[in-house]
């Protein structure tokens, strides 16, 4: 399969690479995730595995496979449900999506600037939110055909293109299409630092939130679960007030976190061969950081939201869900056995693709019956 002969072709092609010109390598990672995800699209299994029994769970009334599916960010457009679903995902999840069209960022004439820290088992990207619109995605969600019950959510969010009361309007619109189109869930993304007009999701949260209860949770035509993703570098001491927000105005669920921007923090743990190349993408591009490094910092904001929902939890049914950093069986386990309830993965969803392709859940189940 191509995918398989262009992830063989980047692993051999690493030694090359890190010796060309930082722009370069940017460059050459930036065409190169395009032309796998272009290829991803075009591909199927050749069989379709199933997770384990013992796996699945059911949340909000949803039955998921298992307790792992991608994060926002990987299939924008609604493409590769039916390869998720034969690989064996838990779940499939679409977005990040904005009322708009965007066609995402663009610098120095690399377009989508993307890049990877193989030896950190870490990534850097700077897309700006690509994607075809809410009003084309929600039409595409519409005719998809599930698969071996396979559930599908939504990534969401604000977009930075528009303003004031005409953004939460439109978000709240774009929510509506997703619903109507027959989606099982919606997380809204409160999270990115990878827009060109800097991170417009900072700012009155509160009432961002209020508006969403107001004209969306308020009067949902079914019982369509939304839960809210915060970025990974939200500090511990906000988390009681952030929880105690969504449990008051009726949200279902909240997921930690997203990429990073914690440059310094996260410059520790970089491999000493590459922090040069570090520097001078996070220097020049910025935007968010993903992957192992992420790993320490998910696992606490999302174990100790569990946590605190024990204490004292909301009446609606509400679970914490986790991005970054996510790899390995043992990183899932630590995750449910910390009151975690789903597992987001994208980095190391790619890290083992790399080295199992399509049978990629099969290889992370192994052993679990």
């Amino acid at each position: 399969m191509r995918t398989a002969a262009l992830s063989k072709i980047e692993r051999l092609a690493r030694p090359l690479i890190r010796r060309l010109p930082p722009k370069q390598i940017v460059r050459a990672h930036s065409w190169g995730r395009r032309e796998f995800l272009e290829a991803l699209k075009d591909e199927l299994p050749e069989t379709q595995y199933d997770p384990p029994k013992n796996l699945e769970r059911e949340l909000w009334c949803i039955k998921f496979r298992s307790p792992v599916m991608n994060a926002a960010g990987m299939f924008k457009d609604g493409e590769c449900y039916e390869m998720a679903a034969k690989q064996g995902a838990g779940a499939y999840l679409g977005g990040t999506g904005t009322w708009n069209p965007r066609k995402g960022n663009k610098k120095f004439g690399i377009k989508l600037p993307f890049t990877i820290y193989p030896e950190s088992h870490s990534a850097s990207n700077w897309l700006g939110l690509p994607n075809d619109g809410d009003e084309i995605n929600s039409k595409r969600v519409a005719q998809i055909k599930r698969i071996a019950d396979c559930p599908i959510g939504w990534s969401v969010i604000g977009s930075p293109d528009l303003h004031g009361d005409d953004q939460l309007e439109y978000l709240v619109k774009g929510m509506k299409s997703y619903m109507e189109a027959g989606v099982d869930f919606l997380e809204i993304n409160e999270s990115c630092p990878n827009t060109s007009h800097g991170k417009p999701q900072e700012d009155d949260l509160a009432s961002r939130l209020e508006y969403i209860k107001k004209n969306f949770l308020d009067k949902r035509q079914r019982n369509i679960p939304v839960i809210v993703k915060f970025s990974n570098d939200t500090e511990v001491e906000q988390l009681p007030a952030l929880l105690d927000l969504l449990f008051e105005l009726g949200f279902d669920g909240v997921n930690f976190g997203n990429t990073s921007t914690d440059y310094e923090q996260i410059r520790e743990m970089i491999h000493s061969s590459e922090i040069l190349f570090y520097d001078y993408y996070t220097q020049t591009f910025g935007g968010g950081i993903s992957g192992r490094p992420l790993n320490k910092t998910s696992l606490e904001l999302a174990s100790r939201a569990a946590e605190y929902k024990k204490q004292g939890g909301p009446s609606q049914e509400f679970h914490v869900t986790r991005t970054g950093g996510i790899e390995t069986w043992q990183d899932i386990q630590d995750s449910l056995d910390a009151g975690i309830s789903l597992c987001h993965w994208y980095t190391g969803y790619f890290h083992n693709f790399g080295k199992h392709g399509h049978g990629i859940y099969k290889e992370l189940f192994k052993g679990i019956e």
